[in-house]
């Protein structure tokens, strides 16, 4: 379902509501970015027209947008950041407002350069935080036991082990149905961020689980959700976040280890066992090599550990 802005807001004139819906419009249709992007971009851009509404005491309109300066431009950003909003977050608004912007002027409703010269600080680079590989087996292992039904123990082993060995994110497994996986092939076709599709190889031991989850599955259909609730909707995010919070209590690890760190898990431990950039960046579906190169930086980490804990002149 596609975001919508309220063309009767009163931070904007109509007009200008009607660009954002068409913005968004294309955004979904054509740009192919997920709901969930989208809705993003429009929290960032109802902010911003905030901002304006309280700057000039009036709607934007097409004028306005037109005369912004590069100074007014600043100005929202500095405002955002005396509001307590992190560095990561000022970033993706100001994308959000210079894609808008780019629209505008692809549409040839408004032109205004002033907006493609402001610079952000970029967000500090925090380093993905993986668990060790026997953690991780210790983690698969907690992961059937913390439930009291075995068919939903079975689910979340299978969840796991499925997002470790093959480094899904948590909601392109989520949104799986059992047709996807039912046979068991060797490779899964998962749909990633911008309904990109890439191909992962499925190892025996993800196999395994798979299959002894679809085994004890309540509704072993086609078309119905792989993983499941215990009222037969598709399983919520915040459960499944909630289900890692109490195995990592359990086991003693950090805050780090989310669901998300068995993605970074699976990444470092390819890395680690000699798999190439390339491949990996593959197997994640990242667009940019840059992103799949914050892992050498980790197992640059590990080995400098190794090294002081281990060189006998090291101390």
């Amino acid at each position: 379902m596609t975001t919508q802005f309220n063309p009767l807001n009163e931070t904007t004139t109509p007009k200008v509501g009607e660009l954002l819906n068409d913005w968004c419009t294309y955004l979904s249709a054509q740009r192919r970015l997920s709901d969930k992007t989208v809705a993003s971009y429009m929290e960032d851009i109802k902010s911003f027209f905030d901002f304006l509404f309280q700057t000039f005491q009036k709607p934007a309109d097409i004028s306005l947008l037109e005369e912004l300066t590069i100074t007014d431009f600043r100005s929202y950003l500095a405002w955002r950041s005396q509001n307590n909003i992190d560095r990561s977050s000022v970033a993706r608004g100001m994308s959000a407002i210079k894609n808008f912007f780019k629209y505008l002027m692809w549409q040839n409703v408004v032109k205004n350069k002033a907006v493609m010269a402001v610079r952000v600080a970029r967000p500090k680079n925090h380093l993905p935080h993986p668990i060790t590989p026997d953690q991780a087996r210790e983690f698969l292992d907690y992961a059937f036991k913390m439930n009291k039904k075995e068919w939903a123990g079975w689910r979340d082993k299978a969840l796991f082990t499925l997002m470790y060995g093959c480094g899904l994110r948590i909601a392109e497994a989520l949104s799986l149905d059992v047709k996807d996986v039912s046979p068991v092939a060797d490779i899964l076709k998962i749909k990633g961020k911008g309904n990109k599709e890439r191909l992962v190889p499925v190892l025996p031991a993800v196999k395994r689980a798979l299959q002894t989850y679809l085994n004890h599955h309540p509704h072993p259909l086609p078309e119905y959700p792989l993983f499941i609730g215990i009222h037969g909707d598709r399983i919520n995010p915040g459960v499944v976040q909630r289900t890692v919070r109490q195995i990592r209590e359990t086991m003693g690890l950090p805050e780090t280890t989310t669901p998300h760190a068995l993605r970074h898990s699976f990444a470092t431990h390819l890395l680690q066992n000699g798999g190439d950039l390339r491949s990996i960046q593959e197997l994640l579906g990242h667009r940019s090599l840059l992103a799949t190169q914050r892992y050498t930086k980790v197992t640059t980490k590990d080995m400098e550990r190794s090294y002081q804990k281990a060189h006998p002149r090291a101390n």
